[in-house]
């Protein structure tokens, strides 16, 4: 078997080598771009992410992606969001003032005073659906998190794993080809990697 095409966006977000290093361990081929013609072609999409969400979605319009990769996730290839990347997935965010990217309806919230922001490091992950990309993670496993806000669908059914840190909040969606973690695979050790392997053999499948 050949080895699949997976896209990391760039869009001057940071921590694209350790994400690459990941899904490159877990048997992919990779390629780090923010070409339009690369996306498309590519068999899956990474979106990860660090930074603030309005530069980001101005960054992402800037290099005109924000319309690829509302069709890319309306393609039904497999896509797969970290961190930030969850987060401009839905329709708006308290952290700024565009809007996002309104594939998820919903809204980005702050965490709640009273607790350390950001929330920095391992945290339990309680699984709440079956998907792929979790196949073999056990449920209230510890994965680790940078963040100040997280992400409130509206459609509860789409919340994958949730975490509490002050509150009881969505730490993951899935849907048919989508799935994003507000937390780090790619900085969670282990079961971490396994979600990247998960992810290309979900890959390899489609």
């Amino acid at each position: 078997m050949s080895q699949v095409s997976i896209a990391i966006v760039n869009y001057q977000a940071g921590n694209l080598r350790s994400v690459q290093k990941a899904l490159e361990q877990s048997g992919a081929r990779t390629l780090i771009t923010s070409n339009v013609n690369d996306i498309e072609e590519a068999d899956a999409l990474v979106f990860p992410g660090q930074g603030a969400s309005d530069s980001s979605i101005i960054q992402l319009r800037e290099s005109n992606l924000i319309e690829p990769l509302v069709e890319y996730i309306g393609s039904g290839k497999p896509f797969l969001g970290v961190c930030l990347a969850l987060q401009l997935l839905l329709e708006e965010s308290e952290e700024g003032k565009e809007p996002g990217l309104g594939i998820i309806a919903g809204k980005v919230r702050k965490l709640p005073s009273g607790v350390k922001v950001p929330h920095i490091g391992w945290n339990l992950v309680k699984i709440q659906t079956e998907h792929p990309v979790l196949s073999g993670i056990p449920s209230e496993s510890y994965f680790y998190f940078v963040h100040s806000y997280y992400a409130e669908p509206e459609d509860q059914s789409i919340i994958a794993a949730t975490t509490h840190y002050g509150i009881e909040f969505c730490s993951a969606v899935a849907w048919d080809n989508v799935i994003a973690t507000q937390f780090h695979p790619e900085k969670s050790g282990r079961l971490g990697l396994k979600i990247y392997k998960n992810f290309v053999k979900l890959v390899e499948g489609t």
